[in-house]
């Protein structure tokens, strides 16, 4: 039987447990993979914790991303032949079809080809850190050449993908960390600049950064009363796309630098692109083809064995890592 993690109440690590169960077969248009990589993400810790967009229903799985072979196709399935090597698009619910274990069924619209050139490892790493940033940046952004961007919490794996890809499209990436800590990191993936906004004036730093006339675009997951000091970063006619809520405050609207800069705040998630027919093709092939050619390269921070995955969640909440949380199968 494979091993599977589930939970029972919303909580800390610990409520995380390793069960033995049937095997599953996958319903019409699902398929079944066996999984060789989970690449982890603050969206579970947040599930795990209740304070997610979903709630989770218990006995409750998590998990949205891992890299696999496919083992079982249902009826329906077009397109994808078992002994396929694959990863998983977050496109599905946790609870029903999360991917925390030795295998994993989930819908066929939710896997996707990788290079060949990745490792499993890798592979686990890569769809929810560039669509998101892709969807940001390129899609709702538009960024280009010369444009600064600022991104926060940016050692994180979507901080470092945004990096990668402000560089790609010829803009200028200035990364946000805590604390000086991991500054020279982040210079060597390929920030401009880094500023530690627990130590060093953050706005004053921008302006520094910038001749005086702030980013034109801010890429952050904070929100809550840090959407002020971002405000201020902001130059005019800058929008400031927020893909999460990792501070758990109130986020209260900037309105006054809004009138004054023209300043655009946007709430944003990949899901809202993940099934489009036009769009997710198009991020995809974006994405795909810089991996092959070594343009993109997903940094892993650390694996963890998938036994250890209450170990792997509090090395996650201790924001030690600099790039992806990989667990192995």
């Amino acid at each position: 039987m494979p091993k599977i993690v589930r939970f029972y109440q919303t909580g800390p690590a610990e409520v995380l447990q390793i069960e033995d169960l049937p095997q599953q077969e996958p319903k019409e248009n699902e398929v079944r993979l066996k999984i060789q990589a989970i690449g982890l993400n603050r969206a579970e810790i947040m599930f795990r914790t209740g304070a997610y967009l979903e709630r989770p229903v218990f006995p409750s799985r998590l998990g949205l991303e891992a890299a696999g072979i496919v083992d079982a196709v249902s009826a329906g399935v077009i397109g994808i032949k078992i002994g396929e090597r694959v990863s998983t698009v977050p496109s599905f619910s946790m609870s029903s079809n999360g991917i925390y274990g030795e295998e994993g069924i989930v819908p066929a619209h939710a896997v996707a080809r990788y290079p060949s050139e990745l490792s499993p490892v890798e592979g686990a790493a890569i769809w929810t850190q560039y669509l998101t940033v892709w969807g940001a940046l390129v899609h709702h952004g538009k960024v280009g050449p010369g444009q600064r961007v600022l991104i926060t919490v940016a050692s994180s794996s979507v901080g470092l993908a945004a990096i990668e890809v402000s560089n790609l499209l010829g803009a200028k990436p200035i990364a946000v960390t805590r604390t000086s800590a991991k500054k020279r990191a982040l210079l060597d993936v390929g920030a401009a600049q880094v500023i530690a906004n627990a130590e060093e004036d953050l706005p004053a730093m921008v302006r520094e950064y910038t001749d005086g006339e702030g980013v034109d675009l801010i890429f952050d997951p904070v929100a809550g009363r840090f959407l002020e000091a971002l405000a201020a970063c902001a130059g005019q006619n800058a929008s400031i796309i927020e893909y999460g809520w990792l501070s758990g405050e109130a986020t209260p609207f900037p309105l006054f630098p809004a009138f004054q800069k023209g300043l655009a705040v946007r709430g944003y998630t990949l899901y809202e692109f993940v099934n489009d027919p036009v769009l997710r093709p198009a991020a995809e092939r974006f994405i795909t083809d810089h991996l092959a050619q070594g343009r993109l390269k997903p940094r892993i921070d650390r694996t963890f064995s998938l036994f250890d995955v209450v170990e792997a969640h509090r090395y996650l909440e201790s924001n030690q890592q600099v790039g992806k949380v990989v667990m192995t199968v």
